[in-house]
């Protein structure tokens, strides 16, 4: 039996009480600050293959924990047109603590789960909006993405097994897994674990049976592509 681990950086809108962001509490349900459909369709992912999960305990807004450490967006002052306030307003030394009391401790876990039970592949399960507000143009068909960096291992095969089961896909879109690909940077391609980037059109995804039917259409994807591994 292949081990797979599947990792949700974005799968939580949680915003502790003591963190004043400074917006109006609706941004939390939007794109802006959890990536939607994520936290459902990840469990049921693990329940079905079976697989492990880590799922990102905070929002986006709070700290992106799929950024570097030391990147300029991890703790955002905007998104997508929306002023983060409470976020502009940190001095150094609160911008470290929030590094301290949430991005280290994740990464940390991570790394301490891999080092723990090596998996054959690891998932990255994100989702994305079909249209940013900030550039209403840019047409975002795909119903999946698949990203990926330098290691294209598992993209390669997830994205035929996605056509084959008739899945609009797209090769490194909405965005560049080259560069944007922190997490699986640090965790995957680091210790040379093949890794599935996947993204997940966020209206497909967006209640129940959004979820039962992707689940549905791409456990069989990431069974595929852990068995090439296994």
């Amino acid at each position: 039996m292949h081990r797979l681990l599947l990792i949700a950086d974005h799968a939580s809108n949680h915003v502790p009480a003591d963190v004043d962001l400074g917006i109006d509490p609706a941004l939390l349900d939007q794109h802006v600050a959890i990536d939607i459909g994520v936290g459902p369709l990840g469990r049921l992912l693990c329940e079905r293959l079976p697989m492990d999960g880590i799922f990102g305990p905070v929002s986006r807004l709070v700290i992106d924990l799929n950024r570097e450490e030391d990147a300029p967006g991890l703790i955002p002052v905007e998104s997508d047109g929306h002023k983060i306030a409470g976020n502009a307003r940190l001095d150094a030394d609160a911008k470290a603590t929030r590094v301290e009391r949430f991005w280290r401790p994740y990464h940390r876990a991570i790394a301490d789960r891999i080092a723990a039970d090596r998996p054959d592949l690891i998932v990255s399960l994100h989702s994305f909006t079909p249209r940013l507000a900030s550039r209403p143009e840019e047409a975002r068909p795909w119903q999946v993405g698949v990203l990926y960096n330098r290691d294209d291992r598992a993209a390669v095969i997830g994205l035929e097994a996605l056509r084959d089961a008739g899945v609009i896909a797209g090769d490194n879109e909405p965005y560049s897994g080259k560069l944007l690909n922190a997490t699986m940077n640090l965790h995957a391609e680091a210790n040379g674990i093949p890794y599935l980037g996947l993204e997940v059109r966020q209206d497909l995804i967006g209640d129940a049976a959004g979820v039962a039917d992707w689940a549905d259409r791409l456990a069989p994807v990431i069974a595929r592509v852990g068995a090439a591994f296994a």
